[in-house]
């Protein structure tokens, strides 16, 4: 039986229940619907953030709302998130500017397993903005990178104007230590790289040593299942699985219950999960059957 990590054991959040103060430093517009903000603490000190953990957001008049960190925790004097325009506090938030500030609670929840994926290859499998999120852990393993294997990033998006992090992306791909992928659902007339759903490249284009490597997938649920009949197909385990389950949040504490899938609690069990965490859970992830017919 494999030693428990991090994603066994709920962290203690006692001391995030009353928001502190982040200023906004930086603002940088990424699509029509996204934005990202670069935020520091107004105490001066450190957020100390996992890649995989988000935090409550709040303005006043307009609410309170979970959102992911998208910037590696080797970044420590400022932290990111990508925002999209939503509703009326992320609307609020699209109207920022360096200098304001916002409320924080966290950073909450059960990120990406590192110190049990450190010395494996590392896929990770984005899907739409779930790039966002997968961000934190890609620039972590860049940062780090002699303590990784293989680094492996495919990545969809539905039309080419809505790719986020295009310099990220233009940076990773011109790494010779990363290997990656990316691809959009319906191009354009000046798209000339992959076309089609992400599946596809993962499908014939990578490789994995099945058993020395971690995948992390992130993006909409309707790609959840597809993806990991891909990853079981390639003989990866399923243990070795990971999602991120962005559900319902709303309180970030365990107390509201709209995250709640069953016995477990996405703000605080997750929201990265092991697939062998959610067989079972049909509210999470629909498992793949051989005869099931796949994209």
């Amino acid at each position: 039986m494999r030693e428990p990590d991090s994603l066994d054991v709920t962290e203690d959040i006692t001391r995030f229940y009353q928001p502190e103060m982040a200023r906004v430093v930086a603002k940088q517009r990424l699509t029509e619907m996204m934005i990202m903000l670069r935020l520091q603490l107004h105490s001066g000190e450190l957020l100390e953030h996992e890649p995989g953990q988000f935090l409550q957001i709040s303005l006043p008049g307009y609410g309170e709302a979970p959102i992911s960190l998208c910037s590696s925790p080797t970044q420590v004097e400022t932290f990111e998130l990508c925002v999209a325009a939503v509703g009326n506090l992320s609307e609020a938030m699209h109207d920022l500017r360096p200098g304001d500030f916002i409320g924080i609670r966290g950073p909450y929840g059960q990120g990406f397993p590192l110190q049990s994926m450190r010395g494996r290859d590392v896929l990770c499998v984005a899907g739409g903005i779930g790039l966002a999120p997968l961000r934190s852990l890609i620039n972590y393993v860049a940062d780090r990178r002699s303590e990784f294997g293989r680094m492996i990033l495919v990545y969809g998006a539905r039309i080419p104007r809505e790719q986020l992090f295009k310099d990220d992306l233009a940076q990773w791909d011109a790494r010779e230590d990363f290997e990656t992928l990316y691809t959009v659902d319906e191009a354009d007339e000046d798209w000339t790289g992959r076309t089609g759903v992400v599946t596809i490249p993962l499908r014939d284009e990578v490789s994995v040593s099945a058993g020395e490597t971690t995948a992390a997938v992130v993006g909409p649920p309707v790609m959840y299942r597809y993806v990991a009949a891909e990853l079981l197909e390639k003989g990866m385990d399923e243990y070795d699985i990971l999602f991120s389950l962005e559900r319902r949040f709303k309180c970030g504490m365990g107390k509201c219950g709209h995250c709640q899938l069953n016995d477990l609690y996405v703000c605080q069990d997750g929201p990265v999960f092991r697939y062998t965490q959610l067989i079972g859970r049909s509210e999470a992830i629909e498992v793949w059957a051989p005869e099931d017919e796949r994209e």
